[in-house]
């Protein structure tokens, strides 16, 4: 029984997934507008209506699938934007089948935003994970297969962990399901388990390698959505349960950095991407950590702005892979001749993300620094700071130059495919810039809408110094770009990473199931053979041969004896009541005659 009339986005989006391959041809690009836009529309009506909704009892529990607040309201507002944004790119895709997939991720995202309780939550988390390996397998490369395997296992394992904790918990707690802080001043096993079920899809190392690999082989439109809901919720996750908890704050600083290194030595741009999104989720990992309401806004201000600015930048290389059908540098360059729209929207992307003032990036990534400083955290602000010359270095600086200047390595067939994208693309890319440039100039339109409005409200990013620091580091890490922009030239390899690690694991893990394993499961099976199968069998013989001879010979003896005695009984038998009479007389006379002289 629901208690409350309450339409929940996500049911929007699933029930439009499943009617829309049914429709006519004609109807379905307006028809992939609306559904959208509807569930925007329903996150809009409610904002200033906050509270619990959606609630339903199932067995003993009671499932809370609408829970509005502060915190649930930004990240929803700029998911179902995103998804308005992501499905317009996508709308030359003819396969229905990529939308549906496109669209039960993002309500399964969704789901996790506004659930009230653990259940809930697992049920969306799950929902996420097999709705968005889709978008891997529906590039449809022998590569795309392997990479969504491996993503399915990745975050099924997660998903394991996330169940094991939340029902120790609900042991614990002796049947507590709400999903809210979690005590994180007295952690126990439950704590970390559901920490790690997090963590994982934050891609925090040594739990990220699924990233570059998914995000990088996905489907062109694939990509723009899976770079911008997974990790997001996992920091809405982390927001809601986990604010305050210390170790958040190295693993976040070690994320910055760590998704820096690899960006830069990366060739595929999609790749460096993906491995930039580790970075900058480590900003928001760490401003939870710090747990103050300033860095609790600085990570929801943050992820509002990633979601814009990654989402951009994906749709700005995805246009060059999907004319030319390249994503490397090494096979790219010169194409601002070519396609200068997506060089002017791709751009932008760099900009917002490096932090560059009138940009996203810039009101948004120095909250949570300062929220560092202002808790005396000062390691952390400055490692923060210094990864943020490692985002201008790779995406502001080397995106752009490898694939739009530098020299041009793009072979002849790939010179004559490129060209802007079609219309809907360049629409799509063209929302997100005005966003990213809306956010950057006109601060209000975020600051209003994060969780905890009085430090919003006294926090002003345009100030002498802040704009000076930044003006600073980033000319000083483009003098550093083009002083060593030969070291930094694209090479066709590849980074193996923490991959070593997976492949050397599988590897053992392979030899053990060959070897030890398998002897020891071939020593068992030999024994069962010897000591309990031959003997059994043996035995089972002996009583088939004793069955056989023994007792079907008794009965069977006994049954032919009657059966002559019947027979010769019956030859005695000729039909004639005198002779019947005579025989009956003659047994009597001899049975007396024995009785008499016995």
């Amino acid at each position: 029984m629901i208690t409350d009339f309450w339409l929940h986005p996500s049911l929007i989006l699933i029930v439009g997934a499943f009617i829309m391959p049914f429709l006519p041809k004609w109807l379905k690009r307006p028809y992939l507008v609306i559904v959208p836009t509807l569930a925007f529309l329903d996150v809009l009506s409610m904002q200033g209506h906050h509270g619990t909704f959606g609630v339903v009892r199932f067995l003993d529990w009671y499932l809370t699938f609408g829970r509005v607040d502060g915190l649930t309201m930004v990240f929803a507002y700029i998911m179902t934007l995103m998804c308005i944004i992501g499905t317009i790119y996508g709308l030359h895709v003819e396969d229905d089948f990529q939308h549906v997939a496109a669209w039960l991720y993002v309500a399964g995202s969704l789901g996790v935003i506004f659930c009230g309780d653990y259940l809930v939550l697992f049920l969306f988390w799950e929902l996420m994970a097999f709705a968005s390996v889709f978008l891997v397998w529906f590039r449809r490369r022998p590569e795309s297969l392997a990479v969504g395997y491996r993503y399915l296992l990745v975050h099924t394992a997660g998903g394991l962990a996330l169940l094991a904790g939340l029902i120790l918990r609900y042991k614990a707690t002796g049947g507590d399901l709400s999903f809210g802080p979690i005590g994180v001043g007295n952690p126990s096993l439950y704590t970390y388990l559901i920490l790690i079920g997090f963590l994982l899809n934050a891609a925090v190392p040594p739990f990220h390698a699924w990233l570059p690999d998914a995000y990088g082989e996905a489907t062109v439109t694939g990509a723009v959505f899976m770079c911008a809901f997974t990790t997001k919720t996992a920091i809405y996750a982390l927001a809601r349960a986990f604010a305050g908890m210390e170790i958040l704050v190295p693993l976040g600083v070690c994320m910055a950095l760590y998704g820096v290194v690899y960006a830069v030595l990366e060739n595929d741009a999609r790749r460096l991407l993906a491995y930039h999104i580790i970075s900058q989720v480590g900003y928001m990992v760490a401003g939870v950590g710090i747990g103050t309401e300033l860095a609790i806004n600085g990570a929801c201000a943050h992820a509002f702005a990633h979601i814009l600015y990654k989402g951009l930048l994906f749709m700005g290389c995805g246009s060059v892979l999907h004319m030319t059908g390249k994503s490397k540098f090494s096979d790219l360059g010169g194409l601002y001749k070519k396609m200068p729209k997506s060089f002017v929207f791709t751009m932008i992307g760099g900009l917002s993300i490096s932090a560059f003032p009138l940009f996203s990036g810039f009101v948004s990534k120095s909250m949570i620094i300062a929220a560092g400083f202002e808790v005396h955290n000062y390691w952390a602000g400055f490692l923060l700071t210094l990864a943020g010359a490692g985002t201008f270095l790779h995406t502001g600086l080397k995106v752009p130059y490898f694939i739009w200047f530098g020299k041009n390595n793009c072979s002849q067939e790939t010179w004559d495919k490129a060209a802007d994208p079609p219309w809907n693309m360049q629409l799509g890319m063209g929302i997100a810039a005005f966003l990213c440039i809306l956010i950057g100039c006109y601060t209000p339109y975020l600051y209003n809408m994060l969780p905890y409005q009085q430090a919003a409200a006294e926090y002003h990013p345009y100030t002498a110094s802040h704009l000076s620091e930044t003006i600073q580091i980033l000319l000083f890490t483009a003098l550093g770009f083009f002083l060593l922009i030969k070291k930094l030239a694209p090479e066709p390899k590849i980074s193996i990473d923490l991959d070593w690690f997976y492949r050397m694991g599988g590897r053992g893990f392979y030899w053990l199931a060959r070897k030890p394993i398998q002897w020891a499961d071939s020593c068992v099976s030999e024994g069962y053979r010897y000591v309990g199968l031959i003997p059994l069998m043996t035995t089972a013989r002996f009583w088939s041969w004793f069955d056989w001879h023994a007792i079907d010979g008794v009965v069977d003896g006994v049954a032919r004896t009657v059966r002559g005695i019947g027979g010769l009984v019956r030859r005695t038998q000729s039909g004639q009541l005198q002779y019947n009479i005579f025989y009956a007389v003659s047994l009597v006379a001899v049975a007396l005659a024995l009785y008499v002289f016995a």
